[in-house]
């Protein structure tokens, strides 16, 4: 939306009980705002008439067993709704955000690109299933008809609360979380992932899917990272596949009594222990002029923006108390 924002585009956003938090007033005002659930296929159409392009960004990410049911229903049947309303709506094109859980990351040896698929045999991840499950009601809605471009994203690295999202990995380096495996995988910032969904939309490209993955690094690396951006000791001590699969059983017994999301489960287990590559040629063939922002930069922006906002919160409390 900062992006959209930021070109002057007219945007009509979905939204649920609070606006986010990480535009500014100004941003904010820019933006038609719409309280609604992507579950209501009426509201949906009603919001979708007179709108020419569609970003479809809502789902659900989890990896807590008990939340199976609300994946598939929000991020399958969701999707569905949308194609749908987008359809009978007359939206020119959708732009889909699914994810590399969606083509299956267990594939030991091989690098992931645009032609594999999730199946039972190269993922243990439900929300892998959702993804997947997800694209295939894109395809459908292509099939109907609809122009639509799927972009798959790694692991995204950016700004936000950091007490949700992927910015809890920041959130572990600044507190000398000491653990690391000698798993890996793709990362991107978010700003590249905004600017692919911009470009694919302008563009005349649809019925594709893409991967947009910035770089392949292992976990400690980027741990490592931003430790050191952020002047904290990087993690040092190795976890074993038996030790995760010792720590995951103890936060699904603590997980049952609490009914709090576990740390850690059984498939995130076993997806930090896995060194997964990703082939992200397609995207670079499609768009040429496409230069990724380093994992290295990105990592410094995302450490010294989330310790300037650190430090403005801690003023502000300084400031409460001295006030009162």
């Amino acid at each position: 939306m900062r992006q959209l924002v930021s070109e002057g585009k007219s945007i009509r956003a979905l939204c649920r009980k609070t606006l986010p938090s990480y535009l500014t007033e100004s941003e904010i005002s820019k933006i038609e705002w719409i309280n609604g659930d992507i579950m209501d296929t009426d509201f949906l159409f009603d919001v979708m008439k007179g709108m020419e392009q569609v970003y479809h960004v809502a789902a659900l990410v989890s990896f807590n067993p008990y939340r199976k049911k609300d994946l598939f229903k929000i991020n399958v049947e969701g999707t569905a709704n949308v194609v749908n309303a987008a359809i009978e709506a007359g939206v020119k094109k959708l732009v889909h955000v699914s994810s590399v859980s969606a083509m299956g990351r267990l594939r030991k040896g091989q690098a992931i690109d645009e032609s594999m698929y999730w199946t039972r045999e190269t993922s243990n991840s439900n929300y892998g299933h959702s993804k997947y499950l997800a694209e295939l009601e894109i395809w459908r809605g292509i099939g109907e008809g609809l122009k639509a471009v799927i972009v798959n994203p790694s692991l995204i690295l950016g700004v936000s609360d950091w007490d949700n999202s992927s910015s809890k990995l920041f959130k572990s380096a600044y507190d000398e979380f000491p653990w690391f495996t000698d798993g890996g995988g793709g990362f991107v910032d978010v700003r590249d992932v905004v600017k692919a969904m911009v470009t694919f939309m302008d563009s005349d490209i649809s019925g594709e899917r893409f991967i947009v993955s910035a770089e392949n690094r292992t976990y400690r690396d980027v741990f490592s990272l931003m430790a050191n951006e952020f002047g904290k000791r990087p993690p040092h001590k190795k976890v074993t596949p038996f030790l995760a699969g010792l720590v995951w059983r103890i936060e699904w017994l603590k997980s049952t009594v609490s009914k709090k999301e576990p740390m850690l489960t059984r498939e995130t287990a076993v997806t930090g222990q896995a060194l997964v590559e990703f082939n992200n040629n397609k995207l670079k063939q499609f768009l040429p002029s496409f230069e990724y922002i380093t994992i290295d930069q990105s990592i410094k922006d995302v450490c010294r923006e989330l310790l300037k906002r650190k430090q403005a919160a801690i003023s502000g409390q300084q400031f409460a108390v001295h006030g009162q």
